[in-house]
Order: C-alpha cells, then structure tokens, then sequence
C-alpha cells in the first residue's frame, strides 16, 4: 500500500472533492478512454453524442455540490488542478449555447448539460454510493464506449473495474519497491522503533523512491502556498455564499475583532481556539464559493489541517517554517492508513470519514513538530479521531456550508487538543489508532445512507421554517 503526500493533498477547486473533483477527474479519464475508442468500443461507428448518468450521492446532492457543472468542465478539457475560473465559466456558457464539447483527439461530441446530465434518484449503483455512468453514442444512436467511475473520496475516482481490483489499479505506484511500505499504524511505529527513523522521514524516503528530492519540495511548498493562499484570501472575503442558503462568510469579521483584542486586556484565554476556527473557516467558505483548495485530505474537510498549520506557525513558541513538510509528511502518512483501511468519504463513511480523518492528520502533524515521538504523534491521531466517530455528513441543501465550515474549525481545535494530550504523556495508551480506524469503518457500514451526504436525515431536514 503507498498514497504520496500528493495523493493525500490534492490542489483543485470547491466545494467537494467527491462530488466536484472526483466527476471532473472522470470526465476527463472517460475521454483519454474514447480517444482508444478502437480498442475499447463494441462495433460502434466514430463516437458523435455524450451522455452521463449520476447515482445515489451524487444525484442527491450534485447540484449543491456542483457537479453537473464539473462534469462539463470535465468534458471541455479541464482538471481540477487547471481550472481559470474566469476562463471556465466563459467556457460554460458557450457550451450551453453551442451544447457541443470540442475535445482534444476527438471529432466534435454534441452535449447537452441540460438534457444530458441525467440525475438518478433509484437506488445506488453496487460498488459505491457516488457512481457515474459515461456513455459516447455514434450518430446512429449505438453505443461506442460505457465505463462506470466511481469517486471514492478526496478527489481519487476509480472505474468499475479497479474497484473490483484495486491491486490491479495500484500496480503502478506498488510496483515501486518502498523502504518503509507500512499499510498500518501498527506497522509504521515497529518501522520507527527498527529503524530510529521518524514518521516523516519513513514517508519521505518512500517519496523518493519515485521523485527527487527537490521535487519534493517543491510540490511541498505549493501545497502550503495554496493551503495559506486559501486562509488569506477567507480571511478578506465577504458577502453571501451562493446557493440559496444565504448563508454569510463570517471569517472577516470575526478575524477584524480578534485584530482589534490584540494586546488588550478583553482578550479571554480562549481566543487562541477562536484563531483555530476562523482559519479552517476562511478555507471552508472559500472552498464552498468554489474556490482553489487543497484537498485534506477532501474538500469538505480542507480547513483543518491547513488551520493547525496556520496555528502552530503564528502561535506556538519556538515554531520553524521549515517544519512544515515535517507536518505534511506525518499528517499524509496518518491519512494513508486510514483511507487504505477505511474511508475519508463521507458518502460512504459520514463525516467522521472527512474532518474525522482530518482532525487526526492534523493532530498527528501538529504532535510531530512539536517534538513528539511516534508513539505520541500515534496517540495524537487516535484521540482526535475517537472524538469524531459516529459524526453524520447531513449538508442543508446538499451544499458544503452548514454545518461544514463550523465543524472544520471545531475539527480543527480538537485536533490541537488531542496532539497537547498525546504530548503530555509517554506514547502509550489504551485503545491503538488502528482499532479506532476499525471502528470508524463499521460505524460508516452501519450508517443509515440518509446519514451519508444524501442531504436526507439529520441537520439537512430540520431546517428553520422561517
């Protein structure tokens, strides 16, 4: 098992990294497959018209989320990481008129969005409750190519094929023989002990094995430059947030008041929880607008950990910038054991899949450069995690607005809670992070779906009636 810190943190656009980025990623996969159309078709003619299917999840809750709107962009050309969000949109209002895609490699594909993105309320498809059917039809209306995707979480998509077998899938990435190739907590800290080595260090030698060390770096530094690029530009923003919730961007003026307290004696002790949460809020109404976000390990949860980070580098003595790759590498590490195990998807596994993990990834990351050892940064983990299990996904309206944004920045304080508590002790403690990981799987199997981002149960049904 191996998920690159690049895997884990993903840079692409708002509000979901399953129901926005993962339908983009598909649209563009579905076209790299027509382009093989000869080797992939039944005995169909040139492929001339495109339609595609959403289920379950994704049909409840993609117009909240988007994504009919990431679907075509997908099918113009666009990844997640690429978007021009001017550009785009112009781009989308030419295809409403012309409804025609012009793909690279390929003829021109008559497409609709209005009548060709089809929304299915039935049941879910079997492998996973966010699935997508892309179908390519020749003039005469035959099928040239049908491939199933599903979006498994956090921006990764798999066809129906790799999920059956997903070894086959990774062959790629776990061909590469890892020095370090731990698929568990347990694992991973018998790796430390053997080795001496930390848990950033083991992740970070399995990264350069497949790159060098200054590309390391540099996709490190991007990530944080966009990770902080999203918190500052939350943290000036204001205005409603779109949607029809009419829901209004609160971390301007709630950073201009903790400015104003600063060296004052109004100032309560706490105020350093309410930094913490105006910075995974300034991410998280930036990430509902549609903005450029770091997926941490999804959308929905993207204001945690860059929130921590934000924390430990502007209030904890003795902070060094230079750890901050210290932070990702452990906060990417923890996060690959628990979607390698589990799920980071809230469609599958309810919220606890997504700030759940990521109040874990970040409570392991702030727990390492504060100077824990492995056990604690271990211990870390497991409490901000235990802490989360059982929590529902149930978005009002299906839009990642109430109660996303608040929960990143409770997520975000029970995340430094858990690293302070693993820091004060030795390591050791009762229950392991790979048995909370268990739990937190089972708990997500057992979870009525009207729980899982269906937008059906819960906060998403007890609206106020004014």
């Amino acid at each position: 098992m191996f998920l690159s810190v690049f895997d884990m943190f993903k840079i692409g656009i708002g509000p979901s990294s399953s129901h926005t980025m993962g339908p983009m990623t598909a649209a563009v996969r579905f076209l790299e497959l027509l382009r093989g159309v000869g080797r992939h078709a039944s005995a169909g003619g040139s492929p001339a018209r495109l339609r595609v299917t959403l289920h379950g999840s994704l049909a409840f809750t993609g117009k909240g989320h988007a994504t009919d709107r990431a679907v075509a962009l997908g099918l113009i050309g666009y990844t997640p990481a690429g978007i021009v969000p001017g550009e785009a949109d112009q781009r989308l209002v030419d295809l409403a008129t012309e409804k025609k895609v012009h793909p690279d490699g390929l003829p021109v594909l008559s497409f609709d969005p209005q009548k060709d993105i089809v929304f299915d309320f039935g049941p879910s498809l079997p492998g996973h409750s966010n699935g997508l059917v892309f179908e390519a039809f020749d003039e005469a209306g035959r099928s040239c190519l049908r491939e199933v995707f599903y979006s498994i979480g956090g921006g990764f998509v798999v066809t129906e094929a790799e999920l059956n077998n997903p070894e086959a899938a990774g062959s790629d990435a776990n061909a590469v023989s890892r020095p370090y190739p731990f698929d568990s907590a347990a694992a991973m800290l018998a790796m430390a002990q053997e080795s001496g080595k930390s848990i950033a260090d083991m992740k970070r030698e399995n990264e350069l094995r497949t790159m060098s060390s200054e590309e390391l770096q540099r996709g490190l530094a991007g990530i944080w430059s966009t990770m902080n690029g999203c918190i500052e530009r939350g943290l000036v923003q204001q205005g409603e947030l779109p949607g029809g919730l009419h829901v209004k961007r609160r971390a301007r003026a709630i950073r201009e008041q903790l400015e104003q307290e600063r060296g004052t004696n109004r100032a309560q002790p706490h105020v350093t929880s309410d930094w913490l949460s105006v910075y995974a809020m300034a991410v998280n109404e930036e990430n509902a607008a549609g903005g450029k976000v770091v997926t941490a390990p999804t959308n929905g949860a993207a204001g945690v950990v860059p929130a921590v980070i934000r924390y430990y580098l502007d209030h904890c003595f003795g902070a060094d910038p230079v750890r901050v790759d210290e932070f990702l590498l452990t906060s990417a590490a923890i996060g690959g054991i628990i979607k390698h195990n589990a799920s980071i998807s809230g469609a599958e596994a309810g919220c606890q899949g997504e700030v759940g993990s990521a109040a874990a990834m970040a409570a392991a990351g702030l727990c390492a450069v504060l100077g824990g050892t492995p056990a604690q940064i271990e211990n870390a983990a497991e409490i901000a995690l235990e802490h989360h299990l059982g929590m529902t996904c149930d978005p009002a309206a299906g839009l990642v607005q109430v109660p996303c944004i608040e929960r990143n920045g409770i997520g975000a304080i029970k995340a430094v809670a858990a690293a302070s508590l693993a820091l004060r002790g030795d390591g050791s403690h009762f229950m392991p992070l790979d048995n909370c990981i268990e739990a937190m799987r089972q708990t997500g199997e057992e979870m009525n779906t009207k729980f899982k981002e269906t937008s059906l149960g819960g906060l998403a049904v007890n609206l106020p009636e004014c």
